[in-house]
């Protein structure tokens, strides 16, 4: 007898529809699966078998042929294992074929018949949603985070022997619902704020800056400075994550399988800090089944590469596609894969080898050409996509004293999301300009129209300090968005000069210091 359970699969973050045929002959007991099954996939063949056992129901002595159709696309995973039990007790004749073709079925199996949650359900949820599935029988603990979808029924079930029961009708099963926003409120609170950082009011200045204008930024200082504590602040002064944003993160987080079971959505920015000795595939994405890496896994946060220079000149210059485009492709020889990446790059660090050069408390033992060297190991090309450099003191004494809080990420958010709405109205007619940091060297001489005397200032840093081109380019984008967030359309020669010193790792200035 034939059967068929329809369940899906996953590529990149998108999950496709798998249909799986059992046929149960007459002939030598066998198991077989067809339909390039991979090694996670033939070893359901022992799960499934054990799992219908102890669930209590007999396991059919035939031969038993499984079909995992479209048979050219290979299948990965674990999540399989309940369709493969489903279609071999219909094919048995226990579960009338016609009450399957509303479902769409998906889950692992445990060896004592209990269902173990999957990776990506949310992407199989929104495929199953657009393929006209009634309801997605799934695990229990993957619920709420299915349930996220609207317009199409979640039944969770715990066990084998309850699905079967469902799909007999010898149950009925509710189908689970959950308000999603309330779920979103519940964890779109952050646990950090700006009013713990003492001090550094010229850092958080340009934090709000590179916010506002969705900046790349890269910070300087010497050990203990506090760069760190400012970059995880970052993600509170930014807007906040619409719906549509958090369900494509949520996407994201699921297929890598870093979803917390009691948070099914992500609801705050992303804030991902891979340590400086991540490889290439960890941090862009890869391996033999390619997965998110962490520019894909901080998609719509913040990136956060502490110890800037220490990262392998490789794994750096990956990042140039991804900070471009707001994606990334992973080739293989078989398949392409692109994972969304558009993220807000922070860095930092030391200024020099040993970390204290400009220090005022510390003695730098490093020379210029040591210097050069290690500020060298940052390529032009990828600072040419980072438009503010800031240099982090070490902080006073007296800041460390003081009793006051420093001013909350709140108000700060409120500047940056007025700025934000000016950049929104004058790019509403450009393709892929969104906010200031988004203009092209055509686009900046448009929008960035600048006065005589601002022209002179400009002139001035160049023969001074020898800025570049491109840093001539990255200090008219910075000066929009200081006007945006003084809510002024001209941009004067007071921001121009704010802007210019945003440019310190520019080589003849950074030495000059």
């Amino acid at each position: 007898m034939l059967s068929r359970v329809f369940s899906s699969s996953l590529k990149g973050i998108e999950a496709y529809p798998v249909e799986v045929e059992v046929n149960l002959s007459r002939g030598m007991p066998s198991f077989t699966i067809v339909g390039l099954p991979e090694t996670s996939v033939k070893e359901s063949r022992e799960r499934v078998e054990t799992s219908i056992r102890n669930t209590g129901l007999s396991f059919p002595v035939k031969r038993i042929t499984v079909n995992l159709a479209p048979a050219d696309t290979k299948k990965e995973g674990t999540a399989l294992d309940l369709p493969l039990a489903v279609g071999i007790i219909a094919a048995s004749g226990s579960i009338s074929p016609a009450l399957l073709k509303d479902y769409l079925v998906i889950g692992e199996l445990s060896l004592d018949g209990s269902l173990r949650p999957v990776m990506g359900i949310l992407s199989t949820t929104i495929m199953a949603k657009e393929n006209g599935f009634k309801g997605i029988i799934l695990p229990e603990q993957n619920a709420k985070e299915a349930s996220l979808i609207r317009g199409i029924d979640i039944y969770p079930c715990k066990t084998l022997g309850e699905t079967i029961d469902f799909l007999r009708g010898d149950i009925e099963i509710s189908p689970y619902s959950d308000d999603v926003e309330d779920l979103f409120k519940q964890n779109a609170v952050y646990d950090v704020d700006f009013s713990e950082v003492k001090g550094q009011e010229l850092a958080k200045r340009a934090l709000e800056i590179a916010a506002a204008g969705a900046h790349n930024v890269i910070m300087i200082g010497s050990p203990g400075a506090g760069k760190t504590m400012l970059a995880r602040r970052m993600p509170t002064i930014l807007p906040d994550l619409t719906i549509e944003e958090s369900v494509e993160t949520t996407r994201i987080h699921s297929i890598a399988g870093i979803l917390p079971h009691n948070e099914p959505i992500v609801a705050r920015r992303p804030f991902r800090a891979p340590h400086h000795t991540i490889s290439y595939a960890g941090l862009i994405g890869g391996g033999n089944r390619p997965s998110p890496g962490e520019v894909s896994l901080a998609h719509n946060g913040v990136l956060f590469l502490d110890e800037l220079p220490e990262f392998k000149r490789d794994s750096l210059e990956v990042l140039r596609q991804p900070m471009e485009d707001g994606f990334v492709t992973i080739s293989r020889a078989v398949s392409t894969m692109t994972f969304p990446s558009r993220f807000m790059l922070v860095g930092a660090m030391n200024p020099c080898p040993c970390g204290y050069f400009g220090d005022p408390y510390h003695e730098c033992t490093c020379t210029p050409g040591m210097i050069e060297r290690y500020i060298g190991k940052i390529s032009g090309p990828l600072l040419d996509r980072i438009d503010i450099h800031i240099n982090v003191s070490s902080v006073r004494y007296e800041d460390l004293l003081t009793k006051s809080d420093g001013e909350p990420s709140s108000k700060i958010k409120q500047r940056v999301l007025k700025a934000r709405e000016m950049q929104k109205k004058r790019y509403k007619d450009e393709k892929n300009i969104f906010f200031n940091a988004h203009l092209s060297p055509k686009k900046i001489k448009e929008y960035c129209k600048i006065g005589t005397d601002s022209e002179e200032l400009l002139k001035m840093a160049v023969k001074k300090f020898g800025l570049s081109a491109r840093a001539f380019d990255r200090v008219l984008k910075v000066s929009r968005t200081i006007a945006d967030l003084n809510g002024d359309d001209n941009i004067k020669p007071e921001y121009v000069s704010e802007a210019i010193q945003y440019r310190t790792l520019d080589r003849k200035l950074w030495l000059r210091l």
